[in-house]
């Protein structure tokens, strides 16, 4: 095996590969592009794809894409040949700056949300240099943006790169302000923690659910949950490890900063974390990340499930965004330091992000808004559906002085006895961690842990860049002319600690009493996507987005189609599945059983009236009613989804009457098909069972 350093980066086209392999011109000005936004020339382009070429020849490269990452919320590719007739019969390999830089590929069956119509077909992929490309499976990836034919965008990565610049822009701005001059370029940071499912493949493959959904639509706990808290963090079996491995030295060739791996709380559930990149890099490798879990996966006889809850009963998949601002001078823009009472600049940063948390919770929420993260916000085992932020004692207290006017006293780090001689003591941190909240401070960056497993990270990133960027901008404005700066600051930062101090909860989430006082603040409880999309076109949310050049009019509504339509048609997947798995498996297997059963006793009968046949009888009839009670419930729900194309006109009532209508029958469907399951014996039961595959790997 190779050694770490040399492995990591080694198929990827990065800054020390161009620096190699480029002219110094050509290098200096591509380095302009990527740290400063100046626009490619065509020649340099030339240059770099004739480098990039040889480059992923030599990997054992024959083909490139255009990686983007359209409105399925996955990323895309087309492969072409860098094969090109010589005139002899023969063929030369080339790639030219043109093919670099733009691509055309077949738009018309991506999500538009009503922007274009199927039979205006083409789109545009445009090279996004900031991310370096990189050789996987024989191809050369090239990271890229994409575009409609009329300019409308019609992906993940353009508003994300166009957020980061309005973050950077207003950020330095302030900073400039304030006296620092040398800031020049402000970015966001992210390290996404992404949370798994291991199964084994031959399990999963018995499994329409899984195999059509994601999620298992039937299935009856195990007689062992996650109870005992005996798996998270516990010793890793033998072939999770073996794929681990393999998973970490896949992704450390692909130059992606895989740091951390444990079991988490749920039988058969695991956890990856890697170290904070820019926010465009790491929204790229979150994405890359989760393709190459599941190839390696395939390799070692598992199946990798993401969907944020694929089992009932035990806790779901999320995905924590460490968010983070630093300047281009390398100072973390959300770090307190050791006296955060005095750092008024840290101050000013964390004002903007508590008034953009509590002015935009609709869009926070928003963002990580899907079918399958419905079923994890509040359900103790991810932060709630209402938006709040926390702060720990020690910045909630600081926070209090500014708004009271009272002197703040730091507790600072406390030293930590151990009572045990042969330990050493340590200073403990200034606030305990609170992972009931939705948005927490964890000492130099926001935790935001309300996203789903399957989630791309472009998402919520998008609005946090933005909204704090509008406030940035907002306070630029109101300080600017001040004669006096420093009082101007000061008295900024209490306006708005008062006035948005409702955000602010530093106890437990989970709380009933919680759910009454948040709507005593006035703060949001949007329990699922359609309570949630539907605010995604208010006119607060619109400026927002115009004001900033993020989306015009028009893609504000193309992605409110897109969420609303998306989700209708995943519940549509899900209740047909599960009609299917009624009415071919589960009816036919509980009836056979019950035949048999009927045999059993009247074959009893037969030989004597003395032996007793109740437990056949008692089964029979549990069993019996229950079939009843299923089959008329699948008739139901079928009628349930025929029921929808009443609203197939009005998007938003389409998606909640698939909430309201067919997702309520399809639970009690599920809570009969369960009770059934456990009467049916095993060898007539048509699908695995929970218990096989939480503990078959």
């Amino acid at each position: 095996m190779a050694k770490v350093p040399e492995l990591f980066g080694s198929m990827v086209f990065n800054d020390q590969m161009m620096l190699e392999r480029l002219p110094k011109a050509t290098y200096k000005a591509l380095k302009k592009t990527i740290q400063n936004g100046e626009p490619l020339d065509e020649s340099v382009a030339n240059v770099v794809a004739s480098a990039m070429k040889d480059w992923a020849i030599e990997k054992g490269c024959t083909h490139y894409t255009h990686w983007f990452q359209p409105m399925t919320g996955i990323t895309a590719e087309k492969h072409d040949s860098f094969i090109t007739p010589n005139g002899d019969g023969q063929v030369i390999m080339e790639f030219s700056g043109k093919e670099l830089v733009k691509g055309e590929p077949d738009a018309s069956s991506f999500p538009s949300g009503g922007i274009r119509a199927t039979f205006e077909a083409r789109g545009y992929t445009t090279w996004d240099p900031t991310s370096y490309a990189f050789a996987k499976d024989g191809t050369l990836y090239i990271p890229t943006a994409f575009c409609s034919y009329t300019g409308e965008v019609l992906d993940k990565k353009t508003p994300l790169l166009r957020s980061m610049e309005r973050i950077s822009t207003e950020a330095c701005k302030v900073l400039n302000l304030l006296g620092k001059t040398d800031v020049t370029r402000v970015t966001t940071t992210v390290g996404p923690e992404q949370e798994y499912f291991l199964i084994d493949k031959d399990v999963y493959d018995q499994r329409k659910d899984l195999i059509y959904t994601g999620r298992t639509l039937f299935g009856a706990k195990a007689p062992k949950g996650q109870e005992l808290d005996d798996h998270y963090f516990g010793a890793i079996k033998t072939r999770v490890a073996s794929f681990m491995a393999d998973l970490d030295n896949e992704l450390w060739k692909l130059g992606i900063l895989a740091k951390t791996k444990h079991n988490e709380v749920a039988p058969s559930q695991h956890e990856l974390a890697p170290i904070f990149t820019t926010t465009n890099i790491a929204t790229d490798h979150n994405e890359l990340t989760m393709e190459v879990m599941k190839k390696i996966a395939e390799k070692h006889g598992l199946v990798c499930l993401l969907h944020e809850k694929p089992f009932a009963g035990v806790n779901g998949s999320g995905k924590h965004n460490n968010w983070s601002i630093s300047t281009n001078t390398g100072e973390n823009l959300l770090d307190p330091g050791k006296t955060p009472e005095t750092n008024i600049q840290f101050q000013l940063f964390l004002a903007a992000i508590v008034k953009a948390v509590h002015e935009y919770q609709d869009l926070l929420r928003i963002s990580v808004a899907s079918a399958g993260n419905d079923h994890r916000l509040g359900a103790n085992e991810a932060p709630p559906a209402i938006i709040s932020m926390y702060l720990g004692d020690d910045l909630g207290a600081l926070v209090e002085s500014i708004i009271n006017g009272t002197e703040y006293i730091s507790k600072g780090k406390v030293k930590m006895s151990t009572g045990v001689d042969v330990l050493p003591d340590f200073k403990k941190d200034t606030s305990d961690r609170n992972r009931t909240s939705p948005f927490a401070f964890t000492g130099n960056k926001f935790e935001f842990r309300a996203l789903g497993s399957a989630l791309n990270i472009a998402c919520p990133n998008i609005m946090l860049n933005t909204m704090v960027a509008e406030e940035l901008s907002e306070f630029y404005d109101e300080l600017k002319d001040a004669s006096d700066l420093d009082a101007a600051v000061k008295a900024l930062i209490k306006k708005t600690f008062t006035e948005h101090q409702a955000i602010i909860f530093n106890g437990n989430n989970y709380a009933p009493e919680w759910v009454e006082e948040a709507e005593k603040r006035g703060l949001l409880n949007l329990k699922s996507l359609p309570d949630a999309v539907e605010h995604y076109i208010d006119q607060k949310n619109i400026d927002l987005f115009t004001k900033n050049k993020i989306y015009s009019v028009d893609e504000i509504h193309a992605r409110y189609e897109i969420e609303l339509e998306n989700y209708a048609k995943i519940i549509n997947i899900e209740a047909l599945t599960m009609i299917d798995m009624a009415k071919k498996d589960m009816i036919p297997a509980v009836t056979s059983y019950v035949r048999e059963l009927t045999d059993t006793a009247l074959a009893k009968k037969a030989l004597s009236d003395a032996i007793p046949t109740s437990v056949e009888e008692d089964l029979i009839t549990s069993l019996s009613n229950k079939l009843v009670c299923f089959s008329k419930k699948t008739a139901e729900l079928e009628n349930a989804v025929i029921g929808a194309s009443e609203y197939e006109g009005d998007v938003l009532a389409y998606a909640k009457y698939y909430r309201e209508s067919v997702f309520s029958v399809m639970t009690e469907l599920r809570a009969i098909g369960d009770a059934m399951e456990t009467e049916t014996a095993a060898d007539y039961w048509p699908y695995p069972s929970y218990g096989e595959m939480l503990y078959g790997v």
